[in-house]
């Protein structure tokens, strides 16, 4: 069981920087995993990624020492359970609404005693062969990052609810699915949407649990950092398309 340097660092209290990656290429993990990411999250919900190819990533990214995470499609123990034995080191969790829910993730995320997640002979337990269930389930346990959702108003409502949730590392705000929730689809800037962003961030600061979010660019991750936010992340697409364009804009001028 390796250990969860992105997580380390955030429990240091320090900013850490991730990428979504939803393109299913274990090679394309491998050259980003020379470029210094602490981790890289495997988008199983808004991409085509199967459970296989998360599997074959995690070993991409290990590589290179960079912390694997997926984003699950939905929170339910069997999905998670299946993305978490292809030995990522934590999970994302949509569309958590309330305490409950964000209880019933960790417990997903987490073997027993502290969560129900099913214990077997997969590459997450180095199939048996590297340490014993016993040794290895403590040491997961304590390794395992999860980073719940917060995309709607119910659930910024439920939030004092889900920071009272034992072993909620990060909650991540997904400004896009917020802005829908509000009625303003697409208006991340909108007035409404802010306030709700102001609201996560007034609770999250004064727990030990971190504020995450997406930022299309640089500039956007030092504001949110400025912020106190210390899990930031960003799309390949955020960075190939700026970069492309640049490129073709300098060699045409």
């Amino acid at each position: 069981m390796r250990t969860n340097t992105a997580k380390a660092k955030l429990k240091s209290g320090e900013a850490i920087y991730g990428c979504f990656v939803r393109t299913p290429d274990p090679s394309l993990v491998e050259f980003l995993g020379y470029q210094g990411w602490d981790f890289m999250i495997f988008d199983g919900e808004h991409g085509t990624l199967s459970v296989r190819d998360c599997e074959d990533m995690t070993r991409a990214a290990e590589l290179r020492g960079v912390t694997p995470l997926v984003r699950a499609t939905v929170n339910q123990p069997h999905i998670l359970l299946r993305f978490l034995d292809t030995g990522v080191q934590g999970a994302h969790v949509p569309w958590v609404n309330s305490g409950a829910e964000a209880e019933a993730a960790v417990q997903a995320i987490k073997y027993g005693p502290r969560g129900v997640r099913g214990l077997g002979g997969v590459r997450a337990t180095t199939y048996g062969q590297a340490m014993s269930f016993g040794d290895y389930v403590p040491k997961a346990n304590a390794e395992t990052l999860s980073v719940i959702h917060i995309e709607t108003v119910e659930a910024v409502n439920a939030l004092p609810d889900i920071l009272a949730v034992p072993d909620v590392d990060v909650v991540f705000i997904g400004p896009t699915d917020l802005s829908q929730s509000l009625g303003v689809p697409g208006q991340n800037n909108h007035p409404a949407v802010l306030e709700q962003i102001d609201r996560i961030f007034e609770m999250t600061l004064k727990t030990d649990v971190a504020v995450g979010t997406i930022a299309k660019d640089a500039a956007a991750a030092r504001q949110w950092a400025e912020r106190g936010a210390r899990y930031m992340v960003i799309t390949l697409e955020g960075i190939l398309g700026p970069a492309c364009r640049d490129y073709l804009k300098a060699v045409r001028a």
